[in-house]
């Protein structure tokens, strides 16, 4: 009678997501990739980038907040409560246009915004890396969350530094974080042929 052996290169993490990422390792290299073009961009233009990351921040709240209002229009029709809604989407709308008005305050809400991210990031990338196989780059995974973690803090600590300061750290953190990506990358890349599912073996007699 055939009993399963399972392979020892898949014994320890999460054998089905370590089989997914090595099939898919080229959209973690593209991923890399392009953040490291934007860091590049952010250590050129630092000044350019904050305030265009600020502006786009202004665009999310006033599409945010006129979303809102439909909303609670559509709300007010079926006699729903409507009034958080509104209330919602006139805040959303007057902080974005206070938010081109003013872009140097923007760029402190942007700053928070980016730190809740980047901790958010690193820690669900740490926590994936615990369910990955060491063979198809643990470490790698584990160090970028690291990293992403660290740099939400060091936004946390000091949110009012100098903006082209803050693009820097951004630019830095893009950069590092991007090439760990791309190391990633092609550590799976080889081993997407010997990623799936135990086989069957023979027991011996």
């Amino acid at each position: 009678m055939a009993a399963t052996i399972p392979n020892p290169a898949l014994r320890d993490g999460d054998d089905r997501m370590s089989a997914v990422l090595a099939k898919n390792w080229w959209a973690l290299a593209l991923r890399g990739l392009f953040a490291i073009l934007f860091g590049i961009v952010a250590l050129v233009a630092p000044g350019a980038v904050l305030v265009t990351l600020a502006l786009f921040f202004a665009a999310y709240l006033l599409v945010d907040g006129a979303l809102a209002i439909v909303a609670a229009i559509r709300a007010a029709q079926r006699h729903e409560r409507w009034g958080l809604l509104l209330a919602e989407g006139v805040i959303d709308i007057l902080v974005g246009i206070a938010a081109f008005v003013f872009p140097v305050g923007a760029v402190l809400a942007f700053v928070l915004m980016t730190a809740a991210w980047a901790l958010l990031t690193g820690i669900l990338l740490i926590v994936a890396a615990f369910k990955l196989n060491r063979q198809h780059g643990r470490a790698w995974m584990a160090l970028s969350g690291i990293i992403s973690v660290l740099f939400g803090i060091a936004l946390v600590v000091a949110p009012l530094i100098g903006a082209v300061v803050l693009t820097w750290w951004f630019a830095g953190y893009a950069i590092a974080h991007g090439a760990l990506f791309l190391v990633l990358a092609f550590k799976l890349r080889s081993r997407k042929d010997t990623a799936g599912p135990s086989e069957p073996v023979p027991r011996a007699a």
